[in-house]
């Protein structure tokens, strides 16, 4: 494959470029904190099956601009916005997303995310299936769909119900960020590297150096995790099918971890009832599951809530009114019954989300 089809005409906020033996993705939106648009993710799939079909290249890399964010997610406005006006086209962006991330799972080739900053959301899909996932001093973890009426999709599920000690659980319901220590302890993150180190990394990549090596060598210990002394406690308490009954036993915790528990509470009491309920199920059911699998659920779930008003109220009262009071529907846990949750997780009318495998997609080089 030629170099003009890696560096086909790029749009607003992704560049594309290849450097010796690196392909290279920069994310360029640092005024709105590196979002995904459409258009942007649709880049991305062109890029990387370049990639891979591409002899010279030995490895991808993908790096953000701006001191803020590596990136703060997908743009739910845009969504939000589509579903308005042309549900089957909002519906056919979540599928194209997915199918981007399935395509990252399966390329061929090494990748390293270089995350500076908050990496949120679609951020976090867009890395978290890497082959090396780079930590800078400036990371911050964070999946928050609840507070704005959705679930943390992505196939972040398949992730989280997967990490020790609940935390999976933990985060997925309350959206709280961890730094890069927590990450590291969790292998959310592969490497701990000081952002002046990002350029000789990306140097090393373009001559081809082995890719573990030399971010084996730049590595060093973060140190404990901020959540470790809470490990015992979020295990106990998150360790139940149930959001009541998280909520009750967290209610009920006493000792030295009292008040942090009560300040979790607090998040919990804040986000979308609907949004936890879907989320906690979604989290215990990936723990059967592959991510090929997962992310046929993601699909399946976003489609009900682009139906929902909750994920259009979330929208609205975090990120375009700004005043941080939504009104969800149901308002509590209480009403969010059992066959509201199961709708979310009932069959689609089209033919959902249709991945070819693992062994089909190696088969198509990407």
């Amino acid at each position: 494959m030629s170099t003009s089809d890696l560096t086909a005409p790029d749009v607003e906020g992704v560049t594309v470029s290849e450097n010796g033996a690196l392909g290279l993705i920069t994310l360029n939106r640092p005024q709105v904190l590196n979002v995904l648009n459409t258009p942007m993710k649709a880049r991305l799939a062109e890029a990387f099956p370049a990639f891979a079909r591409n002899p010279d290249i030995y490895a991808a890399a993908i790096e953000a601009a701006g001191e803020r964010a590596f990136c703060a997610g997908g743009d739910v406005r845009e969504s939000v916005s589509a579903a308005r006006s042309n549900m089957p086209a909002a519906r056919v962006a979540f599928k194209r997303e997915y199918e981007l991330i399935w395509l990252l799972e399966c390329f061929s080739k090494p990748t390293v995310s270089l995350i500076s900053g908050i990496v949120m959301g679609s951020g976090v899909g867009l890395t978290a299936f890497n082959t090396h996932r780079v930590a800078g001093e400036r990371y911050k973890f964070a999946m928050p769909e609840t507070a704005i009426g959705l679930f943390p999709d992505v196939g972040i599920a398949y992730v989280l119900a997967r990490l020790p000690h609940e935390i999976g659980t933990y985060l997925g319901l309350t959206g709280r960020a961890i730094s890069r220590s927590d990450a590291f302890k969790l292998g959310l993150a592969t490497h701990c590297i000081p952002e002046s180190e990002f350029a000789a990394i990306k140097a090393g990549l373009s001559e081809a150096w082995p890719v573990d090596t030399l971010l084996d060598e730049r590595h060093s210990d973060p140190g404990p995790g901020e959540l470790e002394p809470y490990n015992e406690l979020i295990a106990k308490c998150f360790a139940t099918d149930t959001v009541e009954e998280i909520i009750g036993r967290l209610k009920a915790a006493s000792g030295p971890h009292a008040e942090w528990a009560q300040a979790v509470v607090a998040d919990l009491e804040k986000q979308a009832p609907l949004s936890l309920k879907v989320t906690l199920r979604h989290i215990r059911e990936a723990r059967a599951m592959d991510l090929r699998q997962t992310l046929g659920v993601d699909y399946k779930l976003a489609c009900r809530f682009l139906e929902d008003s909750d994920f259009r109220e979330g929208v609205r009262a975090v990120l375009i009114d700004k005043d941080n009071k939504p009104n969800w529907q149901p308002a509590d846990l209480s009403g969010v019954t059992a066959e509201m949750v199961a709708h979310h997780f009932s069959q689609l009318t089209d033919d959902g989300l249709d991945l070819p495998t693992r062994s089909e997609m190696q088969a198509a080089r990407v």
